[in-house]
């Protein structure tokens, strides 16, 4: 299996994180620029959150991206540096970047919380699975 197939998937996931970094910085601009919140705020917050509901989530959805993914990476390096990754391993990296994907749209956009924790879940039970299979394939199981 090449590297880009291996690594296409990490690459994707890292494209998403930019994405949301691009949009929580525009939209904190915005929100700075139409004194939709006082900049002296935002020095030091004290637990409280100074942004707009529409400017938080863009926030949030950044943090976040920040977070479960790290063992995504973890997982596709070890696989990229043990040549254990499989075409079902490159096919669920695949599927977990599309649960991303899918959760960063509807925390940025609507914020359904149903739907949003939906396909967290979804893609936290696919990560686990990678684990699992890279696991197995390592020992042998």
């Amino acid at each position: 299996m090449s590297n880009l197939v291996l690594l296409a998937p990490a690459l994707a996931m890292a494209a998403i994180t930019f994405i949301l970094m691009f949009g929580m910085v525009i939209t904190r601009r915005r929100a700075v620029m139409d004194k939709k919140v006082d900049a002296k705020d935002l020095l030091l917050r004290g637990g409280k959150n100074p942004w707009p509901p529409q400017v938080a989530q863009f926030g949030d959805a950044y943090q976040n991206s920040l977070e479960l993914p790290i063992l995504f990476y973890v997982v596709v390096t070890l696989g990229f540096v043990t040549k254990e990754a499989s075409i079902v391993f490159v096919t669920l990296s695949w599927l977990f970047v599309l649960c991303r994907a899918v959760q960063a749209y509807i925390h940025a956009t609507s914020n359904v919380r149903k739907y949003r924790s939906l396909s967290f879940r979804a893609g936290a039970i696919v990560l686990l699975a990678l684990w699992l299979i890279f696991a197995a394939r390592l020992t042998g199981l």
